[in-house]
């Protein structure tokens, strides 16, 4: 399934012109506050109307200013989850994941595999009052799952709560990401939550998208990395868990080369996404002896700028921050090859 968008609106203020592609996975909508995000979404839910464009789901026209295609909100087939989880409070958890059955065939069919993929097992005969944050949260997604709907938004669904409880539900977005076959669309002013949960981004400004593609492109480029911020370049890094060695380390297979990591839960077969920082990253033009950093892999520079270094890593790319001097010394051009030194600890599983 995929989701097309192209609309325009005027606005006091803000001119909306966004076009955008949406695949299965989470797709993140990432800007300054009042670029366009949350107008963007509601335009898709049926929530507002364009002045004109498109918006098609899965080939199926939700708007079509042209063609005068207007769904309503409960004939598009989007299941919404906010900040607040806006659950019915006088009924259970159970009764609240129900409640779409009574407007949608089949909306029930998949409530056991949603409850267990959730762990809300343990919550059905509760009522919303009785629940931490992060339990109404996961019982708002279970819902909007249970809707049946062929596209899920998720508008800002962790900025009402703290960092245990954020701490708490991240773990099943990331299993609804990884086993959900839907387009998500995702809207955050957190960098934190965008790296760890997008495979998609559309950076926004101004009612504009000023860029969007696999956040494993735009991670990696210099030139849009500093929209994310620049702590947070580097590199979204894929491979398979081969092994657990006598020492406890993991070893993980990627297109570079293996990688050893520490203290990590992962096990054999397992596929994993790994962050690795700009700024932890060395580079060095000779393979390096007698380091205590254990990954070695090597490398081909592709594009230097301001301090940030591409590398190409077998068929991915990472970002390498060093100074100037660095550049100078090493000789480092487009198409030189090298080292990436990184310390096991220095990766984060993502």
């Amino acid at each position: 399934m995929s989701l097309s968008v192209d609309i325009r609106h005027q606005f006091p203020g803000l001119d909306l012109n966004v076009a955008f592609e949406a695949p299965t996975g989470v797709t993140a909508l990432f800007g300054p506050s009042g670029c366009g995000k949350s107008t963007t979404v509601n335009a898709i839910a049926g929530l507002m109307r364009p002045d004109s464009g498109r918006i098609v789901l899965d080939g199926r026209a939700l708007y079509d200013s042209d063609r005068r295609i207007d769904l309503p909100p409960q004939a598009r087939r989007i299941g919404c989850v906010f900040q607040d989880a806006r659950l019915f409070p006088h009924m259970t958890v159970a009764a609240n994941l129900r409640y779409p059955a009574r407007f949608r065939k089949g909306a029930a069919r998949d409530f056991d595999r949603i409850v267990e993929m959730l762990a809300l097992g343990p919550l059905l005969n509760r009522r919303p009052s009785t629940l931490s944050g992060g339990e109404r949260q996961r019982t708002a997604i279970g819902r909007a799952l249970l809707s049946d709907p062929q596209l899920l938004i998720m508008d800002e669904p962790l900025a009402a709560l703290d960092d245990a409880r954020k701490e708490e539900i991240m773990p099943w977005l990331e299993r609804l990401r990884d086993e959900v076959q839907l387009p998500i669309l995702y809207v955050s002013h957190s960098v934190a939550e965008v790296l760890r949960l997008a495979t998609t981004v559309v950076l926004m400004q101004k009612g504009r998208v000023a860029h969007s593609g696999p956040l494993t492109q735009i991670l990696a480029d210099p030139e849009l990395a500093p929209q994310l911020g620049a702590r947070e370049a580097g590199a979204l890094i894929t491979g398979t868990v081969e092994a657990r060695e006598a020492d406890g380390m993991v070893r993980v297979a990627t297109s570079a080369g293996p990688l050893l990591l520490a203290d990590l839960d992962a096990q054999p077969g397992q596929m994993l996404r790994l962050r690795i920082l700009a700024h932890e990253i060395i580079l060095s033009r000779e393979a390096p002896v007698g380091l205590s950093a254990l990954n070695v892999l090597p490398a081909t520079v592709t594009a230097v700028s301001d301090g940030l270094v591409q590398l190409k890593l077998g068929d991915q790319k990472a970002l390498a921050q060093v100074t100037p001097r660095s550049v100078e010394v090493l000789g480092l051009t487009p198409g030189t090859p090298c080292f990436a030194v990184i310390k096991s600890v220095a990766m984060a599983r993502s």
